[in-house]
């Protein structure tokens, strides 16, 4: 029996719709160990204690938005080497860039191109 001993990939996911969570969490559970945060303070607290092997960040996040939130990941070396997928309904690739951003799609929530990128990202790690 050739088991696969190796635990799943483990995915932060910033997001504050309680929908979009669920949905994500459908397409995401059977492939992936996936934590959610709700608040921009909650990923970075989240991103220390779960360390993710990718994290998924919604840019309208309450307190701290994803632009803050993935610039405070980017400066702390802990973890600063985790990289950051953002998808948002908000056309903003090139600021997501400039904060550190690894990849950015937007929504709606097209499947098969959503799991390629994490697949891609999840590569390059």
């Amino acid at each position: 029996m050739g088991a696969n001993l190796k635990s799943p990939p483990r995915l932060l996911i910033g997001e504050r719709d309680p929908f979009m969570r669920d949905l994500l969490q459908r397409v995401l559970a059977e492939q992936f160990e996936v934590e959610y945060a709700a608040s921009g303070p909650v990923v970075l607290e989240k991103a220390k204690s779960f360390q993710p092997d990718l994290i998924i960040l919604e840019i309208l996040l309450p307190e701290l938005d994803g632009f803050q939130v993935c610039q405070q990941l980017k400066d702390n070396p802990q973890t600063a080497h985790i990289p950051v997928l953002f998808f948002s309904m908000l056309l903003a690739e090139h600021r997501a860039t400039q904060v550190g951003g690894d990849a950015f799609l937007i929504k709606p929530l097209r499947k098969e191109q959503f799991l390629k990128e994490i697949e891609k990202l999840l590569k390059k790690n």
